[in-house]
């Protein structure tokens, strides 16, 4: 196929640029850096600078494509002005899922976040009503990223009623790579006490680009919806005696398929999208947190 990656010279993008590309597929990525022209220098793909908050630049890099993965956002509240978060990331997603109803696209792979339950960036205290968190829990959003990842996804509900376009939203946990599992991750694994939004969940970007890759692959129709995190928690501890420990009960502790489970399940991306994490915390750090020597 013919595939849009937006945001495809960020972290998550340049991971899931490379597995499509690695899959067979014509990949036109487009972000906001600057085109490389330098001999030599290998960037799977084809790539345009683009402005998607610009719906000329939207329509241009959507027309002719099969499938868009749209992955682009400022990614948190907290760097930007709440309106700037509010403009970029909702109107590049309106202007991408726009062109693509209007161009006959067949599929839409739309990157949600995990925090669109309201557990991260919380003006006011939040917890979730139970974990681990699934797609059916309530969305109960507060700050203006979550907000921009809600109306996406409601975008995305609108696309499919109006047109034959069918759409995936992927929600992963925090991200990670080889880069930052040590500053990111070693804390959580060296000290049980330290409590997060998402209850020690987070997603190896290499797991995730698989995950992109089979949804952009996918024949399911309509809207779908998945978690993708992996199944492990940072650490690996027991993850009933931490809650218990540190939370009594306030939060509603459902069935755990392992002892040492993350706080967000992705039994439905297993089901439905055949999808299965094959890497860990544990392949990048000991357990101090330390970086593994390579």
């Amino acid at each position: 196929m013919k595939i849009l990656v937006t945001g495809s010279r960020g972290k998550v993008g340049r991971a899931a640029t490379q597995a499509l590309f690695d899959a067979g597929h014509d990949v036109l990525g487009v972000d906001l850096v600057p085109p490389v022209f330098d001999a030599g220098v290998v960037v799977p793909g084809r790539y345009k600078q683009a402005d998607l908050t610009d719906a000329g630049s939207a329509f241009a890099v959507v027309a002719g494509v099969d499938a868009v993965v749209h992955i682009a956002a400022i990614p948190q509240p907290l760097g930007h002005p709440a309106h700037v978060v509010m403009q970029t990331n909702v109107m590049s997603t309106f202007n991408l899922i726009e062109a693509a109803v209007r161009f006959g696209v067949k599929r839409f792979v739309n990157i949600s976040s995990e925090s669109i339950v309201g557990n991260f960036f919380p003006e006011r205290p939040f917890q979730p009503d139970y974990v681990p968190v699934d797609e059916e829990h309530p969305l109960y959003p507060q700050d203006v990223y979550a907000l921009t990842k809600l109306f996406g996804e409601q975008m995305m509900d609108a696309a499919v009623r109006r047109s034959d376009i069918a759409a995936i939203t992927i929600r992963p946990a925090t991200v990670h790579n080889e880069d930052n599992y040590e500053t990111n991750l070693g804390p959580l694994v060296r000290d049980p006490s330290i409590t997060n939004g998402n209850f020690r969940s987070y997603i190896d970007v290499y797991d995730l680009a698989d995950a992109i890759v089979l949804a952009t692959e996918s024949d399911l129709p309509g809207h779908e919806v998945f978690y993708i995190a992996n199944p492990d928690n940072a650490g690996g501890h027991d993850f009933a005696e931490v809650l218990r420990k540190y939370y009594g009960d306030e939060i509603e502790l459902r069935d755990l398929e392992r002892p040492d489970s993350g706080g967000i399940s992705t039994a439905k991306a297993r089901r439905m999208l055949g999808w299965e994490a094959k890497r860990s915390w544990s392949d990048y750090l000991d357990k101090e947190g330390r970086a593994l020597k390579r």
